[in-house]
């Protein structure tokens, strides 16, 4: 008896859009690997849905809440059935920024200097050189986030961040290139450089245009090249991560932050996670098995 593999996408979160081209590469890549799969919008009574079609395991596809940040993971719990990527906790700490940073400065791994402010907080003054990146603390995609640098611009920006969640995120700007790394199942794959006009890999760069160039792998020496490697696998592991994951960094002279962390990466024509694995010899159908492969080990 073979396996039905439902594809969770969509949802109701703002990064819908992305997670049905994702949802929608991923299936097509099953099915033309002769895994039996079918599509699933969490938009809708995903859970009727998923029994109707007899689904086996799920493979999630969803970017932000909902999705992202442990939710749907309990809910696949409950259901007994087994799912791709992290589990419930690491779900909802990458998701959440300011507990991501707690973590990682309480485990030695570099991240920008920050602060963090709830409601009531915002009018406070920050101690804190130009510029600043001002961020939600709970979005994904660069939603809400804006590089202020002068001061007059900071509340504006910090209130346009609290508009997608109330708790805000400020970290110095850190200065250099951005690299970006995949883990998968416990293995770091390639470094991949992103070129931007601009120096910032905003949403629309992420799934719209695409970078003005991606370096795969990415210009450093073999010594930076597996710091950034190590650097990635050891934030995944604080983070009790699992399956596919994602790991953002930028810096320059050896002095790398670790600005974010994906536990469900995109899977578009744009998306970082198929060019980290190209990066090692890994096309896209055979990264999507992988993965597959996976699904449970979050629970575990």
């Amino acid at each position: 008896m073979s396996t039905e593999v439902g594809v969770l996408m969509g949802g109701r979160s703002a990064e819908r859009d992305v997670s049905l081209v994702t949802g929608n590469s991923i299936c097509s890549a099953l099915l033309e690997r002769d895994v039996d799969a079918v599509t699933v919008d969490t938009a809708g009574d995903w859970r009727s849905e998923m029994l109707r079609k007899k689904v086996d395991v799920a493979f999630i596809a969803l970017h932000g809440r909902g999705g992202e940040d442990g939710t749907i993971q309990g809910a696949l719990e409950l259901m007994d059935i087994p799912y791709t990527g992290s589990g419930v906790l690491a779900s909802a700490l990458a998701m959440d920024k300011i507990q991501t940073k707690r973590i990682l400065d309480a485990c030695g791994i570099p991240t920008a200097p920050y602060v963090s402010m709830g409601p009531g907080d915002y009018d406070h003054e920050i101690n804190m050189p130009f510029p600043v990146v001002v961020k939600p603390s709970r979005e994904g995609s660069t939603i809400g986030i804006s590089i202020v640098r002068e001061k007059g611009t900071l509340k504006k920006a910090i209130r346009d961040a609290a508009r997608h969640d109330p708790y805000v995120l400020i970290e110095s700007f850190v200065p250099g290139e951005e690299y970006t790394v995949g883990i998968l199942n416990g293995k770091p794959l390639a470094v991949v450089q992103i070129v931007t006009a601009n120096g910032f890999y905003d949403y629309e760069t992420k799934y719209v245009t695409g970078a003005d160039e991606y370096r795969v792998p990415a210009p450093l020496d073999p010594e930076m090249t597996e710091l950034v490697r190590s650097t990635g696998l050891e934030t995944s592991h604080a983070l009790r991560c699992s399956g596919a994951v994602r790991v953002d960094l930028r810096g320059q002279d050896g002095n790398f932050k670790v600005l974010e962390v994906n536990t469900i990466p995109g899977m578009t024509p744009t998306s970082l996670l198929p060019k980290s694995a190209q990066g090692m010899g890994i096309d896209f159908q055979s990264l999507v098995l992988e993965m597959l492969k996976t699904a449970g080990e979050g629970s575990k």
